[in-house]
């Protein structure tokens, strides 16, 4: 099946991170040596993450008006889900090689 006949989720995030994404997979794309960009596409992948949590979770409980608590509690449990998979993130992407850095700047491109 292509990926264009799948059932897909998108979500929307600022021009600011989405010139940052075509910044970093460019440069992995391009560089003979794509190890280079590892901890900016390791950055990238939680700044994506973190955009997708608001953007899923936060942002319909806000226009649910769901209260403040219940808002501020998501928002901490958020926060607390992405402070414990950054620094895995961090250590897969940062031991990935030139091939595993450019298969997952597909998997973004794609995405987009």
């Amino acid at each position: 099946m292509a990926t264009s006949s799948k059932p897909s989720l998108r979500f929307f995030h600022s021009t600011s991170l989405r010139a940052r994404t075509n910044k970093v997979l460019s440069g992995i794309e391009r560089d003979e040596d794509p190890t280079e960009h590892g901890e900016a596409l390791s950055s990238l992948v939680v700044d994506l993450t973190e955009a997708g949590f608001t953007y899923y979770c936060l942002k319909p409980l806000e226009q649910a008006k769901v209260g403040f608590v219940a808002r501020q509690t998501a928002s901490l449990g958020m926060a607390g889900a992405l402070r414990m998979m950054s620094p895995v993130i961090r250590n897969i992407l940062g031991g990935a090689d030139a091939k595993q850095l450019r298969a997952i700047t597909r998997h973004i491109r794609q995405l987009m």
